[in-house]
């Protein structure tokens, strides 16, 4: 598989030597493992104009679960730097300065720098002249290629498998904190490296929250309980969520108010074609919900990006610029709560595809019906 790490980088390297770069360091972690394969914190790549590649870590880097050496496949240059070595971004700035004679331009992702560091590589390597690569790299992440979507894929059955047999057992009586435990147990079980984002489980007058931290409330009859989770496959992260009823039948209002979400949810997802403004995918989500009066409590966005990360682009929100492009996926995960009530969530991962194509991609097949628990 190295040659797809290969490929990603010329791509980049061919962006930004057309624009006058000779050197780029990469050092925001998703994104050195996108064009690496390997991951390990502070790690950073330097990519060459020649095409010769380095990256620097301060200790063995660990691969993407795929078989290969772990210092020279695919023509990039693994350097694990001493423990007394300096930063591996001053480190990474020393050894470009040292690439030729004169002055160096060396792009750097100043977002993901911190001054003091972005001051360290001014000092340690003077004959530098740093630029900024900005966003380059997470815009080339945002359209997936065949082996990231068939990872999100596992991802998305090993959350699906975990989230069904957490259905199947007894409820009543157990913690929040003790389901968002059982769950992340179950995800590992089924091959994940991890949870995708930390489990959130609320039950009662937590349901709904978004981001909700599990806390010791336990789960009683009539309570809705909301669950959102995500396994990581490979490095690559999906989102599900879900809203249950505990008890032999929901109540009146409980209906009414998921059918809402649900309805709002369908909208979202229905709109998730390519050439669509990201913004009119977070209108469809959110007009039936404003029109039901709840536009108020609504939050800044019902969607974004998923993959090496949990919220990376594209953001599906009012202000968001830009259109959709086919293989690009994302999660659609409107939400409604009410104060001392509880609420209702339903998130889904899905791959943007055109409508010849059979439309969006839906990768968390756990049942939306509202099942009483």
């Amino acid at each position: 598989m190295s040659e797809v790490y290969v490929a990603r980088r010329s791509r980049l390297r061919d962006r930004w030597t057309a624009e006058g770069g000779e050197a780029a360091m990469v050092s925001r972690p998703a994104n050195v493992r996108y064009l690496t394969g390997r991951s390990v914190p502070g790690a950073v790549l330097l990519l060459g104009a020649d095409g010769r590649d380095t990256l620097l870590s301060p200790a063995e880097p660990t691969t993407d679960g795929r078989a290969e050496p772990p210092r020279t496949a695919g023509g990039l240059r693994c350097t694990v730097l001493p423990g007394d070595a300096p930063d591996p971004a001053v480190a990474a700035a020393e050894l470009a300065a040292a690439a030729g004679p004169g002055t160096v331009l060396l792009a750097v992702e100043e977002h993901d720098l911190t001054v003091a560091r972005h001051r360290a590589l001014a000092a340690a390597a003077p004959r530098l002249r740093l630029t900024d690569l900005g966003r380059a790299v997470e815009r080339q992440r945002l359209v997936k290629d065949e082996e990231e979507l068939a990872a999100l894929r596992v991802a998305a059955e090993i959350t699906d498998h975990a989230l069904g047999e957490l259905l199947e057992s007894i409820l009543v009586g157990r913690t929040e904190r003790h389901l968002a435990l059982e769950l992340e147990r179950r995800l590992v079980d089924h091959g994940a490296d991890g949870p995708a984002f930390p489990t959130c489980v609320g039950t009662g007058r937590n349901s709904g929250l978004p981001g909700h931290p599990p806390g010791e409330r336990r789960v009683e009859e009539g309570d809705f309980l909301s669950v959102r989770l995500g396994a990581r496959y490979r490095g690559y992260r999906c989102q599900i969520g879900r809203t249950f009823v505990i008890g032999p039948a929901p109540a009146d209002w409980q209906i009414e108010l998921y059918e809402l979400v649900f309805a709002a949810q369908r909208a979202g997802r229905e709109a998730l074609l390519p050439g669509t403004e990201y913004r009119e995918v977070d209108r469809a989500a959110r007009h039936p919900l404003e029109a039901a009066g709840h536009g108020d409590a609504l939050e800044p966005g019902t969607g974004h990006g998923v993959g090496l990360e949990i919220g990376e682009d594209p953001q599906l929100s009012p202000t968001a610029m830009g259109k959709l492009d086919a293989c690009v996926p994302v999660t659609v995960e409107p939400g409604v709560h009410l104060p001392g009530r509880g609420g209702v969530r339903i998130d889904d991962t899905l791959v943007v595809r055109p409508r010849a194509d059979g439309g969006p991609e839906l990768l968390t097949i756990t049942t939306k019906e509202l099942l009483a628990l």
